[in-house]
């Protein structure tokens, strides 16, 4: 029997995916897997990948990662880039994917001392990535839940609310 995750999260980095899954896993009772922890666990730090082999090197680990994560039957939090990969694109048309967005003003405090490697230059490097890929967002999402002014309770909430209504 092949599985499938309830919810597939997606979105730009710092927005909340990964808090945003924790709190649905406990709400649903469902068990949660980040393809970035899974390259984390398989890999060693994200920033470490990045300095010796380079993005692409990273997308390569990513895009096994996501694979792996999207076997699961619980929550799943892509990382903001995973988008990028047309297979992963592709491959997220045949699950529910939510969006999660936030501002750029909302994002700002969250940026401070970043270690993400492609946010080096703050909120500008950021307002780049999500200007080079909302459009991947778009194509693979099934509604958007906006993080800016909302507890990462409520988006919760919300989005268990709109799963339910899925099922209906």
């Amino acid at each position: 029997m092949s599985s499938a995750p309830r919810v597939v999260l997606v979105g730009a980095p710092a927005s909340g995916k990964t808090r945003i899954a924790k709190k649905l896993g406990s709400l649903l009772g469902l068990s949660v897997v980040d393809s970035d922890r899974i390259i984390s666990r398989d890999h060693g730090p994200i920033p470490d990948i990045f300095l010796s082999m380079g993005e692409e090197g990273f997308r390569r680990l990513e895009r096994t990662a996501v694979r792996e994560a999207l076997m699961s039957s619980g929550i799943v939090a892509l990382g903001g880039g995973a988008v990028i990969d047309p297979e992963t694109r592709e491959e997220l048309k045949s699950h529910t994917v939510a969006l999660i967005t936030i501002s750029e003003e909302a994002v700002a405090h969250r940026l401070g001392g970043s270690k993400r490697p492609l946010l080096q230059d703050g909120v500008e490097s950021w307002k780049a990535l999500v200007t080079e890929r909302e459009p991947w967002y778009q194509e693979v999402s099934n509604r958007s839940f906006d993080t800016s002014h909302q507890s990462i309770e409520k988006i919760a909430h919300d989005i268990v609310d709109w799963l339910e209504e899925e099922l209906a």
